[in-house]
């Protein structure tokens, strides 16, 4: 973890290194998979999953950042955002992020960057209209806990994995429609990648949810404390949670894809199966842990 005064959380210390130690393995099972299948191919299989991963790990925030309309601003563009994450740094005792808006009426904030060094945080104008400022605060210092903690370099590498598989899985399917699976090496690879893909897809799919959801829990705690006002970060929880109702549709399903970054998922499930697959915990668990935070800060 970077020094900062957030709270360290040995708990997301813990989840973020055995998740990545079991996608490890995972990437391990599947090279292994396709060095036996196509084993004659090696070279090229070692260089195309190493030009993935360099480019996953050094073009993925930035891509994320495009594709969610951010653009950076000035201090003197946006003054008040400007103004927030300076004090949000001052209490944190952090490097200044790049500082983005992204033009779009859905309330929402989020954080890119493997490092201090490389961090962007952006907020949209749908937010910035609809918070007041110590809301806004605490949406602020809940993203730059991500950056602190350094879960989004984790999550973007995590997820590293299963866009490999899908795109193996693409590659030999649409591969073999034109060929029938026989015994031949290609035959079996037609047969045998996409099995196996899926599987790690499927496993790393579940591995990255369950710390996407304990890193907001997370995010949602540190911020509180280090800006002591659960409160507000709570009534802005329930602000953004509530007008994403208001909100068209087909904007929600744009926005679906980047839901891992946001501060509030552009969609949630109230069904069991939902939950399961959300890359956020519900409203009311973010909502109960920030009132027990502010029953603990109110003794005496």
């Amino acid at each position: 973890m970077t020094r900062t005064r957030y709270t360290k959380d040995r708990g997301l210390t813990t989840r973020m290194v055995t998740t990545m130690f079991l996608i490890g393995l995972l990437y391990v099972v599947l090279v292994g998979v396709l060095l036996a299948v196509l084993g004659k191919f090696w070279p090229v299989i070692l260089i195309f999953v190493g030009v993935l991963f360099v480019a996953q790990f050094w073009f993925s925030d930035k891509i994320a950042a495009f594709g969610m309309g951010a653009h950076e601003v000035t201090p003197e563009q946006a003054p008040e955002l400007h103004g927030a994450v300076d004090r949000i740094c001052a209490l944190a005792d952090m490097q200044k992020p790049k500082v983005a808006i992204a033009d779009s009426d859905i309330p929402n904030a989020f954080a890119t960057g493997r490092s201090e060094r490389t961090a962007l945080i952006c907020a949209t104008t749908g937010l910035l209209r609809r918070l007041e400022p110590e809301e806004l605060e605490g949406v602020l210092a809940h993203e730059m806990s991500h950056v602190a903690h350094r879960d989004v370099a984790v999550m973007t590498i995590a997820s590293f994995l299963g866009v490999l598989a899908g795109l193996l899985t693409r590659f030999a399917l649409y591969s073999g429609l034109s060929r029938s699976a026989n015994n031949s090496p290609l035959g079996i690879a037609i047969l045998v990648i996409p099995l196996v893909s899926a599987v790690v897809y499927a496993v790393g799919f579940l591995l990255t949810r369950l710390l996407s959801r304990y890193r907001e829990l997370s995010a949602d705690r540190t911020a509180a404390l280090l800006t002591g006002k659960p409160s507000a970060l709570a009534s802005a929880l329930t602000k953004v949670d509530s007008q994403m109702a208001r909100i068209p549709t087909r904007d929600l399903r744009k926005a679906e894809p980047y839901n891992a970054f946001f501060f509030v998922p552009a969609f949630s499930s109230g069904e069991s199966l939902g939950r399961l697959l959300s890359s956020h915990p519900t409203l009311e668990q973010r909502l109960d842990q920030l009132g027990r935070l502010s029953a603990e800060l109110a003794r005496p």
